[in-house]
This record gives structure tokens, C-alpha cells and sequence, in this order.
């Protein structure tokens, strides 16, 4: 038996319960994995509540389809099926999948050819962890655009998983970034490499004398008719959001067909593409997770609180150790 954390239906973070259930069994193609990190993630969130409604279409549109909560993991191989050849006993691995993988548990697993992959030697199962949900997203806004060096690119929310991973990668591809980020977070953004920084308590972003090739905004709290001003003639607004009245998913076309500036939408796709390629800039030590604070499993509910109250700075980490 292992100790897991599920529920049976949508709702608020008080429908999670922590159960003593079945260790599952890998069948031939697959592998068991001890979890010993895993995160609560705004991908959790949305499978957690059903909400956006989209999410359900993935999920199970009643109730879940998955009992046990979770899309990420950090841990170490416990067993193996008879046909697994790329992972052996002892092995430490991660991975990410967004339409959830149950690794909120003790234990878990996983087909070999999914989104699954060895944990550098450099590397802890904290910052494996963490370089998953928000690294895969904001490895999708840039699937959008088309970078040339000195690119001008400002980030609204920069201090998130999503943000702070959208820095790291702008910088490694030699964009010139500016970071939207509260006061308490500047030290922060300027250690991770951030060329220019708008404090939103001070100063609203949108009054910005600078025009810039791409805003990504990881948030969703702005709207293209609100930052049109900030782009270039051919610049790009991508969000990470629907917009108002899920405007960011007709705007692409209507853009599209007038010409000059775009609003492009990113469908997330490819976790085990994402996956791999963090592992190599972890390995690298060309990425740095952030990690806001950690709870254990026992405070499963809280951790989804705290996340879902929108100011978290990075990642929050659940320890199963």
C-alpha cells in the first residue's frame, strides 16, 4: 500500500484527501517510480476545478478520470516491466505530462517512452522538478515567434514558473529582455539575467515609452488592445491566458488577415520535447529553477491554496520523502 492524495471530484482544494491505496504494479512497457518531489502547478489547479471548462475536455468531463492528483515527478526507478530497456533499478528520473500523470503519490508509473527522462548527475530532484510545467509553457509562447539576436522582449509576469523560465531561455538566445515583477522580486529577475525591470507597484508596464518585437504575457491579466501601442509594426502579443471573453482565440485569425501587428495563441504541445530539452540545459547548468517554498504531503491542501491565489514566485515543491 502507499499513501496518495485523491479525490473523485472537481472542486476547491478541500476535496483532496490523502488515502492509503494500492502500489501500482508496472506492466511490461512500463516503470515504477518512487516519488520523492513533485509540484502544485496552475496545471493542477485547472484539473483540480475542471476550470476553464476546456480543461475537462482532456481531463474527463464529469468528473476526473484520474483519481490521483498530479502531472509532475521527481524520483527514483523502484522496478521495472520485462520490456523496459531504457531505465533500470536505481535510476533518477523526472517528467511532466499536463494532462496529469497521478504522481501526486508515493508512487507511480509510467511507459518508457513517455514523458520520462534521467536526472543529471548535477541536478537535484527539486530543481528536476521544478523545471517542468513552467519550462514546457514558456518553451511553447516561443514556439510562436521567430527570435533573431537582440530581439526586444518584454515579459508581463516574470516571476512565475512560466516567467522566470521564459527568461532563462530569452537570455540563452540572446534576447534582450525587460521583466515586469513587483519590488520584492527585483534581485531576483536581475540574477537571472534580465536586461530592464518595471516594478507594476510603481509603474504600469503599458505606460512604457519603449516598443518592443514580442510581449509574452504569462499571466493573462492584460489584453492585445491595452499593449498594441508597446508592439513594433510586425510585433507579436502571445498570452498564456484566454484574454477577455477568450478573445485570444479568434484574434490570431482577425490579426492575421489584417496584417502589421499579431496576437499569436500557444496550444501546449510535445511534453516529452520539453522534457528533453530542460534536461540538457539542466545538465548544462544553463537553467535555474525557482523555488518559492516547499510543503509536505500532509499540507496538500494548503500548497494548492497558496497557489491558486495567483502570487507565487516560481515553484512550489511537495516533498513525499
Amino acid at each position: 500500500m502507499m499513501k496518495a492524495i485523491v479525490r473523485t471530484n472537481y472542486g476547491p482544494p478541500e476535496v483532496l484527501e490523502i488515502k492509503d491505496i494500492p502500489t501500482p504494479n508496472p506492466k511490461a512497457d512500463e516503470v515504477l517510480v518512487r516519488v520523492y518531489t513533485t509540484t502544485v502547478n496552475r496545471t493542477d489547479c485547472a484539473i483540480l476545478t475542471g476550470r476553464p471548462w476546456v480543461m475537462r475536455l482532456f481531463v474527463g468531463v464529469f468528473k476526473p478520470r484520474q483519481v490521483v492528483a498530479g502531472t509532475d515527478f521527481a524520483g527514483q526507478v523502484e522496478a521495472v516491466g520485462k520490456n523496459v530497456s531504457s531505465f533500470k533499478m536505481g535510476d533518477r528520473v523526472w517528467g511532466f505530462y499536463d494532462e496529469g500523470l497521478s504522481s501526486h503519490s508515493q508512487f507511480m508509473v509510467i511507459k518508457e517512452n513517455k514523458t520520462i527522462a534521467k536526472i543529471p548527475d548535477n541536478v537535484t530532484y527539486s530543481d528536476a522538478v521544478a523545471s517542468g510545467e513552467g519550462a514546457h509553457y514558456a518553451i511553447n509562447l516561443m514556439k510562436k515567434i521567430s527570435l533573431k539576436p537582440d530581439a526586444n522582449v518584454i515579459i508581463n509576469g516574470s516571476t512565475g514558473a512560466i516567467g522566470t523560465a521564459a527568461l532563462q531561455l530569452l537570455k540563452n538566445e540572446n534576447s534582450r529582455v525587460t521583466a515586469v515583477c513587483d519590488t520584492k522580486n527585483i534581485s531576483l529577475i536581475e540574477s537571472l539575467g534580465a536586461d530592464k525591470i518595471i516594478d507594476y507597484t510603481k509603474q504600469d508596464f503599458t505606460d512604457d515609452s519603449e516598443q518592443y518585437d514580442f510581449i509574452l504575457d504569462t499571466i493573462g491579466n492584460s489584453s492585445f488592445k491595452k499593449i498594441k501601442h508597446l508592439l513594433k509594426d510586425k510585433g507579436v502579443y502571445i498570452s498564456s491566458e484566454l484574454g477577455p471573453n477568450a478573445e485570444n482565440l479568434y484574434l490570431p485569425l482577425i490579426t492575421k488577415i489584417k496584417g502589421g501587428k499579431r496576437v499569436k495563441f500557444p496550444i501546449p504541445t510535445d511534453c516529452k520535447k520539453s522534457i528533453l530539452m530542460m534536461t540538457e540545459l539542466l545538465k548544462l547548468g544553463k537553467f535555474k529553477p525557482v523555488i518559492d517554498r516547499t510543503y509536505p504531503m500532509e499540507e496538500i491542501a494548503k500548497a494548492y491554496t497558496y497557489v491558486m491565489k495567483g502570487h507565487k514566485t516560481g515553484n512550489v515543491i511537495i516533498d513525499f520523502k
